[in-house]
């Protein structure tokens, strides 16, 4: 790396590739990066031979020095924090939460770049529920940390509008890189003493829990705008699904249908009532929704037409 341009010493915390552009931001910014904290290989691309995590290669690539400790609670690795003598510790899904051992190391504190506008969506997957649940608007919150889970104070915010067919892929990339140049500035306001952080709301907190595979079982009985949520907000893991004859169906993605042809005619929720266009038309609690691509397990990805010229379907039960 050059010879940084900013004074601030930082230790980066980050793991996904959701973490990726704040770290190359950081670094073009001309911060001294002083090493990068990330969780040690795994199993990736289909649990094949362990390998580096996204943001692991770009410290190395970077000539930055990598740390990956099991346990963050570890002695050593903590008097290597201290050794480090890091002015910031900025974290971007960085995977464990930091103890108060870690906490109190740095001299401006922790820093986190978290995926909404807190307190709206604490937890492990904000980008996510904000689908899912129908939100318009979402945005990223830099704050400085405390032992909550993203209860400290906040220090910016930026707002980023969540377009009608965005998917939680394609959201958190988009959010991602707005994230990169908050976190920059950020930093530079708490370099120059110009920052000044607020207490969060607590009675306006929600939270994001965790993903499970569960989390995906479509109820048709729900409205046809909350399922295509759904379908978006999970996507690419866990995948929504439903079953057909006991197999288990994944849908990547489809359309809800709320106008006048969306009746279904008195049909109960999960009835097929159309397969004659683009797609598989099911019966919701409300309105109709349009399957336009799907995966029955053990078969490839598919569009619906692909999977009608092998399945003839009648007014079938999705389940």
């Amino acid at each position: 790396m050059e010879s940084p341009s900013h004074p601030t010493r930082i230790v980066f915390m980050g793991t996904p590739e959701f973490a990726v552009p704040s770290l190359k931001a950081l670094i073009e910014a001309g911060f001294d990066i002083v090493s990068v904290v990330t969780q040690p290989d795994r199993p990736r691309d289909r649990g094949l031979k362990p390998g580096p995590s996204p943001v692991k290669q770009v410290a190395l690539e970077n000539g930055v020095e990598v740390v990956e400790p099991e346990k963050i609670r570890d002695e050593g690795f903590l008097n290597r924090l201290k050794t480090l003598d890091p002015d910031v510790i900025a974290v971007v899904a960085y995977g464990k939460i930091l103890p108060p051992a870690v906490l109190g190391i740095p001299k401006l504190g922790c820093v986190n770049l978290h995926a909404s506008i807190l307190p709206r969506w604490r937890g492990a997957a904000p980008v996510n529920w904000a689908i899912i649940k129908g939100d318009k608007k979402t945005g990223v919150t830099t704050m400085l940390m405390d032992e909550g889970m993203d209860t400290g104070p906040v220090l910016l915010t930026e707002e980023v509008p969540i377009d009608e067919d965005e998917t939680a892929e394609d959201l958190g990339m988009k959010l991602a890189r707005v994230g990169a140049t908050l976190l920059v500035k950020t930093i530079e306001l708490l370099e120059d003493k110009k920052i000044k952080p607020v207490a969060q709301d607590e009675a306006s907190a929600t939270y994001a829990p965790r993903l499970k595979k569960g989390d995906g079982r479509i109820d048709w009985h729900r409205g046809a705008g909350e399922i295509r949520d759904l379908v978006r907000g999970l996507y690419p893991w866990p995948g929504a699904h439903t079953y057909w004859k006991g197999k288990l169906i994944k849908i990547h993605s489809g359309w809800a249908l709320t106008g006048p042809e969306a009746a279904g005619n008195g049909r109960m929720p999960g009835t097929v009532v159309d397969t004659s266009g683009e797609g598989i038309k099911i019966k919701c609690g409300r309105g109709i929704f349009e399957i336009t691509e799907l995966q029955m397990e053990g078969k490839r990805r598919m569009s619906a037409v692909d999977f009608l010229k092998g399945h003839r379907l009648g007014e079938e039960i999705f389940e």
